[in-house]
C-alpha cells in the first residue's frame, strides 16, 4: 500500500489549495511537496494547524501547476502498479481538492490518466463500520492512539500519511472481516460511507438541522455543476 496526505489552506475543495503533500511509497521511499500557490494567501487558521505561512510558502514553495502535476502523475503511477492500492484518511476530502486543483490547471486528473481512482483504503471508514459504536472522535491523532500507532508531528503530510498506512495495517490485522483484497474492500467501503451518510443525515435532521444533507459519494464527490450545465 501506498498512503497519501496533504496539508491545505483550508477545508473548501472547490477554492481552498494544496500547501503540502506526501505520498509514501510501498518500498519505503517517501516524496514530498511544497507549492508556492501560485501566489494565493494560507488563511492564519489553516498556517496555526500545518505550521506553514504564506510567506514561507511563496518563497520556498515550487511552482503550483508543476507540483499538481507531478503529485497526479505519482498517484496515477502507484494505483497502475499491479496490485497497489492507496491509504487516503478522508478520502473525499484529499482526492477530490486534488481533481480541483487539475482543473484550475488544466491538468489531467488520475481518473483521466488510468480511468480510475481505485483501491482506496480510507481508515476513517472502516473504523466508523467496525467500531461504530465507539464513543469520541475518529480524527487521525485519535485512531493513532486508539490503535497503538505513532503520530510525531501531526498535520505534516508525511507523518501523517504514514500513520494513516499504520492504523490501516492495524485495522487489517486486528478485523479478519478486512483481510480480503484491496479490489474487495474499495467495494466494501463505498457501501460503508454510504450507509454512514445516511445515518448521519438522519442524526443530524432529528437534532434539529432539518435541511442537512450529508454526501454519501466515496472516494470521491462529484464536482459541483457549473451554471449552465
Amino acid at each position: 500500500m501506498a498512503s497519501f496526505d496533504t496539508e491545505t489552506s483550508g477545508l473548501d475543495i472547490g477554492n481552498d489549495r494544496i500547501v503540502t503533500a506526501a505520498l509514501v511509497r510501498p518500498n519505503g521511499q517517501t516524496l514530498e511537496w511544497l507549492s508556492n500557490l501560485d501566489g494565493a494567501e494560507i488563511p492564519e487558521d489553516a498556517a496555526r494547524i500545518h505550521g506553514i505561512s504564506t510567506e514561507h510558502a511563496h518563497t520556498h514553495g515550487r511552482p503550483a501547476k508543476r507540483v499538481i502535476e507531478e503529485i497526479t502523475d505519482a498517484i496515477a503511477g502507484e494505483l497502475s502498479a499491479g496490485g497497489a492500492s492507496l491509504v487516503v484518511m478522508n478520502a473525499p476530502f484529499d482526492l477530490p481538492l486534488l481533481d480541483a486543483e487539475c482543473g484550475r490547471y488544466g491538468i489531467e486528473t488520475v481518473t483521466d490518466r488510468i480511468g480510475r481512482v481505485e483501491p482506496v483504503i480510507d481508515p476513517l471508514v472502516l473504523d466508523r463500520h467496525l467500531d461504530r459504536y465507539r464513543k469520541g472522535r475518529r480524527n487521525l491523532e485519535t485512531l493513532a492512539a486508539h490503535y497503538g500507532v505513532t503520530l510525531t508531528d501531526a498535520h505534516t503530510a508525511k507523518a501523517d500519511a504514514q500513520a494513516a498506512l499504520d492504523v490501516a495495517v492495524q485495522i487489517a490485522e486486528r478485523y479478519e472481516q478486512v483481510q480480503l483484497p484491496a479490489s474487495e474492500m474499495h467495494l466494501l467501503q463505498v457501501q460503508w460511507h454510504a450507509e454512514w451518510a445516511v445515518n448521519y443525515q438522519a442524526h443530524l435532521r432529528r437534532k434539529g438541522r432539518h435541511d442537512a444533507v450529508v454526501d454519501g459519494s466515496w472516494p470521491l464527490i462529484p464536482a459541483p455543476r457549473k451554471e449552465g450545465e
